[in-house]
């Protein structure tokens, strides 16, 4: 697998049994023992997931999780719990944590808990590229053929998008056609798929 598991807890035995776990089902682990060392890392964003304590001095893994959401929303985080801490990690899970384990955890339910992570992790990365590359091929459109977009997008039918832009019916066959190469859409159905992930909204009215 050889993705790598960002594990936050100021407990050195657990950090090393979780390590052991993880680096035996082949991620790369790297440990921290606070929560400000791991918000000062840069390579955090390139994490496959975060596992972190709930309750750890200075910064906790709800203030941790919460910081995540604010600078990296994608980046599921599992929050482990000790006794009595399963409100914070409700809290945790309302605020955006992907699962949360009480200790001493079951090996086979957090190698599950990550493997869902790293799934979660791997969809929404996927998300940011398709969305960086459909605004890269809509920034290639002239400001009318971005008009144009809109209204198909929004189901307009030719003649119509031809009366709203004070056009020619087949002036807007060209326009459709210089939209569909440029963003390289087999169908119309490929053409909203990409509007959607670059966060173009269909025409209004």
């Amino acid at each position: 697998m050889h993705e790598t598991v960002f594990i936050v807890d100021d407990d050195a035995d657990v950090r090393d049994s979780l390590k052991a776990l993880l680096e035996a089902a082949e991620y790369r682990v790297r440990d921290f023992d606070s929560a400000r060392k791991v918000l000062a890392e840069p390579t955090l964003k390139d994490a496959a997931c975060v596992i972190a304590d709930v309750r750890m001095p200075d910064m906790d893994g709800l203030s941790l999780q919460e910081e995540i959401v604010k600078r990296q929303a994608d980046l599921p985080v599992i929050i482990v719990t000790g006794h009595g801490d399963v409100p914070l990690a409700v809290r945790a899970m309302k605020a955006g944590a992907l699962d949360f384990l009480e200790k001493p955890f079951d090996d086979e339910l957090l190698l599950s808990s990550v493997g869902r992570a790293v799934e979660v992790r791997s969809q929404s990365r996927n998300r940011t590229d398709q969305a960086q590359a459909a605004q890269l091929r809509i920034a290639k459109l002239t400001p009318r053929e971005r008009e144009v977009l809109e209204r198909l997008i929004a189901g307009r039918p030719n003649k119509i998008i031809a009366y709203e832009l004070d056009i020619s019916p087949r002036t807007v066959e060209i326009h459709r056609a210089h939209v569909m190469e440029k963003m390289e859409a087999r169908s119309l159905s490929d053409l909203v798929r990409m509007a959607i992930a670059a966060g173009i909204a269909p025409a209004n009215g």
